[in-house]
Order: structure tokens, then C-alpha cells, then sequence
């Protein structure tokens, strides 16, 4: 295959046209994904902001995540969306580089951050006299910016290497400019840049899984000492949702990146894909909220509030 002009004529995202009765299922269900993904993330972000009970370290960190996801997610879907529906599949050189970059950038930002929630969470549960001393609000902004800029740090780094690596054909067999398939239209020897971007995954994705697993084992061991049911109950559910949060974002996110290049499959690869960047953001949302009372108690009072709003706007008029 040779090579060609990348900056005139760009990518095809191959996307799921081999299976054309599946894109009229993913037609109809992701456009409600993704409603549901932003109505989720933009009411932590409004509750937490109007709320003076969820001014606290633990909902600073989730208003975080929620835009994470907001901005993640928008990433990839709309472009998505519009080959699905007017069957355009194709995307500029630029404008793939700018996907891969943002989505790069705000992934890695998000494993930092899931790190930081971690933090947090051991603070409450191993050292909670402390804990409002610890987690100040200056040390809670300083960890919210080392995430962004270890996200973008990492971004920059490995989006450089790809666009300095010569290209081979047009043909991604992806719906989105996903490093794996940037990789596999390489036209050299890919081992010294495929060890590296190994490398870098293995720090975004590895380090910080291990440094959440060892802070979980000791809030595991902090809570059997408790003889209160109900706070080892309160305990458990506060780290229970932020535990499924890092399986669920984790485990699809390793699946995909940690694997030579010449053993991954496009195919897998989309399925995985779709998890992390549709699913995963939509359930966030739901698992922090189900299970949390401060959180559906501030989504009462603003619908209270609204109501009260509205007959008082209606008398007024009448």
C-alpha cells in the first residue's frame, strides 16, 4: 500500500459499515447514550456547584470527573453520530490529530484524577479527624491541576511521536483516530515507538490502578476496624461507587491499550472502545447517585426550588 498526502486527503473511519444492521441499532441507541451521558454529568456539575453540602473535597473531585466525562465522550460521539446517520466517514489529517489528542489528553487526565479520588477517600476513611486539615481546599486544586497537566503532558508526548511516524493508506478500521490504528498504518518499523507508547500506557494505566489498589487495601483494613454497622456501611458505599467507576474505566481502557500492536483487533477494539468512551461516561453519573443520599437530597431541593419558582412566576402572571 503507499503512501500519500495525509494533509490533503486525511482518514477514513472505517467505523461498524462492515455490520450495517448494527449501525441502525447503534443509530437508535447511542444518540439516547449520550443524552442520557450529558443530562447525567451536567447535573452532578450544577448540584455540586449550587449545593453548599456537596462544597466538599470528595464532590469537587466528582464535579471534575463529571466534566472529564462531558468533554470525553463529546469527543469521539458526535463525529460518530454524523458518519451513523449521513454516512460520511471521512476526517481530515487535522482533524483526526486533534481527536486523537483531546481524547488522548482527557483519558490520561482521568486516570490521574481517579487516583486523586482515591486519595480522598483514604483521607475520609483512615485519617477522619484529620481529614478537613489534609484536605484543604488549596491542596484539593493542587491535585485537580497535577491531573490535567499529567493528562496533557502525556497527551503532548505521545501525540508528537504519531505524527512524526510516515503513514501508509487511509483506511482506519475504528470510528475514532485511536492510537492502535494510527500504529497499524505505519509505513516503518514500529518496535521503538510501539515499546515507547508500551511504556507510557503502562504509567497512565498501571501505576496509577496499583496505587489505588494499595490505597483501597489499607481503607479495607481501616474499615473492619469499625464496630459501627452504619459507618462501616457509610464507609463502604462512598468507596464501593468509586471502586466500580475504576474497574468499569480501567478494565476496558487496559484491554485496549496494554497489547502488542500486531495482536490487537480492530473489531475487539471498537466494542472496547464503545465501553469506555459511551458507556462508562453514561453510568458514572448513575453509580455515584444511586447509592448517594447528599446527592439525591440537593437534586430534591433544586426540583423543589423549581417548582416553587414556577407557581410563584404563574400567580404572578395571573
Amino acid at each position: 500500500m503507499g503512501s500519500f498526502n495525509l494533509s490533503l486527503e486525511g482518514f477514513l473511519l472505517v467505523g461498524f459499515s462492515d455490520w450495517p444492521q448494527l449501525e441502525l441499532i447503534l443509530l437508535v441507541f447511542i444518540p439516547i447514550f449520550y443524552s442520557l451521558t450529558l443530562c447525567g454529568n451536567i447535573t452532578i456539575i450544577v448540584l455540586t456547584q449550587r449545593d453548599l453540602h456537596l462544597h466538599t473535597p470528595m464532590y469537587f473531585f466528582l464535579a471534575h470527573l463529571s466534566f472529564l466525562d462531558l468533554c470525553f465522550t463529546s469527543s469521539t460521539v458526535p463525529k460518530l453520530l454524523i458518519s451513523l446517520s449521513q454516512g460520511d466517514q471521512t476526517i481530515s489529517y487535522a482533524g483526526c490529530m486533534t481527536q486523537f489528542f483531546t481524547a488522548l489528553f482527557l483519558g490520561g487526565t482521568e486516570c490521574m484524577l481517579l487516583v486523586m479520588m482515591a486519595f480522598d477517600r483514604y483521607v475520609a476513611v483512615c485519617r477522619p479527624l484529620h481529614y478537613t486539615s489534609i484536605m484543604h481546599p488549596l491542596l484539593c486544586h493542587a491535585l485537580a491541576i497535577s491531573s490535567w497537566v499529567g493528562g496533557l503532558v502525556n497527551s503532548l508526548t505521545q501525540t508528537s511521536l504519531i505524527m512524526t511516524m510516515p503513514l501508509c493508506g487511509h483506511h482506519l478500521n475504528h470510528f475514532f483516530c485511536e492510537m492502535l490504528v494510527l500504529l497499524k498504518l505505519a509505513c516503518e518499523d514500529t518496535g521503538g515507538p510501539e515499546t515507547y507508547l508500551f511504556l507510557a500506557g503502562a504509567v497512565i494505566l498501571v501505576c496509577p490502578v496499583a496505587i489505588i489498589l494499595g490505597t483501597y487495601a489499607h481503607i479495607a483494613h481501616a474499615v473492619l476496624k469499625i464496630k459501627s454497622r452504619a459507618g462501616r456501611r457509610k464507609a463502604l458505599g462512598t468507596c464501593g461507587s468509586h471502586l466500580t467507576v475504576v474497574f468499569l474505566f480501567y478494565g476496558s481502557a487496559m484491554y485496549t491499550y496494554l497489547q502488542p500492536v500486531h495482536m490487537y483487533s480492530g473489531s475487539e477494539g471498537k466494542f472496547a472502545a464503545l465501553f469506555y468512551t459511551i458507556i462508562t461516561p453514561m453510568l458514572n453519573p448513575l453509580i455515584y447517585t444511586l447509592r448517594n443520599k447528599d446527592v439525591k437530597g440537593a437534586l430534591c431541593k433544586v426540583l423543589v426550588k423549581g417548582k416553587k419558582e414556577t407557581k410563584t412566576r404563574r400567580k404572578m402572571v395571573e
